[in-house]
């Protein structure tokens, strides 16, 4: 990567140091303002730092940008980056418009935008490297790309047309949901919607899982109805029913009649339970088997992807029916303890049945209480027939327990910088 010309998707996630070598964070965007003859100005770099919290680094504090690293003078402002007026970021604004090639070519769409330093260190937007609509019927098929200077190009967008979110979408692709959740927060409100209606259902599922239920609501209101519905299915049904709980009544049955109707059904049973009791904290499909089946049978399931590490962790072993609510809880057993024996060992051999279940109606205090005591990762839940429902993981506990605002809690400091006034 030159220091003279950087592209900003390849920028983008790059970690950012201080002059000591200590991490700082990590880029997440390039921040600039458009002048009347010249092209577009940098003026600094939004960097996402320990806490998932987005700041803005000046472009005067950068010092160098060499290969996949930002080294800066270790001075930044760690208060949350806010966007102000005239400033435009290239991830999240730039890539993906439309744009129109002076010399009568036709259009493009811009897929990533180079920033340039001249020599008296100021950088600004040098090349966009575009790409034209595809000329083959095909729909694996790709448009040609080019590439032109800013003063090649013009923007010519229609009223209400919407800028494509696609290109930003495909940046986002490996981040993980808290991560994804934290960036989609961060971008104005219509450009949010525009890439959670470019987002795979499970992807924002995912996302939507992660945030505060505020911002679930807002998001999840301005989908149409359909599209609501398929969120709710890929959601966990305990995520799925806290979000319903929040809208009022007729709405979120309107929207449980356009859910599948197994996963619904899921949602509607979390929904009976009060939100601080165990029933109400409980996911109901955590993995059952029967006493008959083997230590690898029990291993082939827990190795499914999807998956939650809490809920891989242990196994129920019940009386048929093997679907919540099932039969009689026999009892638990644990991942570690299966390591101990041979493919062909029974479950029902090797049970833990010195871990007393929760009924539903235990507060979430007790059930945190009981997950803390015994070093545990889940609890069962039973009803009062001794009935498997749900259970219970500590991520689950620690939701509840948590502050409602902890997903957007500023925390402390970045060691190696320090609070200064604005740098813009």
């Amino acid at each position: 990567m030159s220091t003279q010309r950087v592209f900003v998707a390849r920028l983008t996630g790059c970690a950012v140091f201080d002059p000591a070598g200590d991490r700082l964070g990590k880029v997440r965007d390039v921040v600039v303002v458009f002048r009347r003859d010249d092209p577009p100005r940098v003026i600094g770099l939004v960097v996402e730092i320990p806490g998932r919290r987005h700041v803005f680094v000046s472009i005067g504090r950068v010092t160098s940008i060499a290969t996949g690293q930002v080294i800066t003078t270790g001075l930044i402002n760690v208060r949350r980056f806010q966007q102000r007026g005239g400033e435009v970021r290239v991830m999240v604004e730039l890539i993906g418009r439309k744009v129109y090639l002076k010399d009568g070519s036709g259009h493009a769409i811009i897929e990533d935008v180079a920033i340039e330093r001249n020599r008296l260190g100021q950088w600004s937007v040098g090349q966009l490297f575009l790409r034209r609509p595809r000329t083959n019927a095909s729909p694996f098929a790709k448009g040609p790309t080019t590439f032109a200077t800013w003063s090649e190009v013009r923007e010519q967008q229609s009223p209400g047309e919407a800028q494509s979110a696609e290109q930003l979408v495909a940046t986002y692709s490996e981040l993980k949901p808290a991560d994804l959740a934290n960036t989609l927060l961060d971008l104005p409100e219509d450009r949010l919607l525009e890439v959670a209606e470019e987002l795979p259902d499970d992807r924002l599922a995912d996302a939507l899982e992660e945030m505060p239920e505020g911002e679930q609501v807002q998001i999840l209101e301005r989908l149409g109805d359909e599209r609501a519905a398929d969120i709710l299915d890929a959601m966990e049904p305990d995520d799925a029913a806290d979000l319903l709980g929040q809208l009022p009544e007729r709405r979120a049955e309107q929207l449980l009649g356009l859910m599948e109707p197994e996963e619904a059904e899921d949602v509607r049973a979390l929904l009976e339970y009060g939100p601080d009791t165990a029933g109400g904290l409980m996911t109901p499909e955590p993995i059952v088997l029967p006493a008959d089946a083997t230590v690898a049978e029990a291993l082939a399931t827990i190795r499914r992807h999807e998956l939650h590490p809490a809920l891989a962790a242990a196994v129920f072993v019940t009386l048929p029916p093997y679907e919540t609510p099932t039969g009689r809880l026999l009892g638990v057993v644990h991942f570690q303890r299966m390591l101990r024996y041979p493919p062909h060992e029974r479950l029902g051999t090797i049970i833990d049945d010195t871990l007393d279940p929760v009924l539903s109606t235990a507060s979430a205090a007790e059930v945190a209480r009981l997950l803390a005591s015994y070093n545990l990762v889940s609890v069962p839940v039973v009803d009062q027939a001794h009935r498997l429902v749900g259970a219970v993981s500590v991520d689950d506990v620690l939701d509840y327990l948590l502050p409602d605002d902890w997903r957007s809690h500023d925390g402390d400091d970045v060691p190696g910088t320090v609070r200064a006034g604005s740098a813009r």
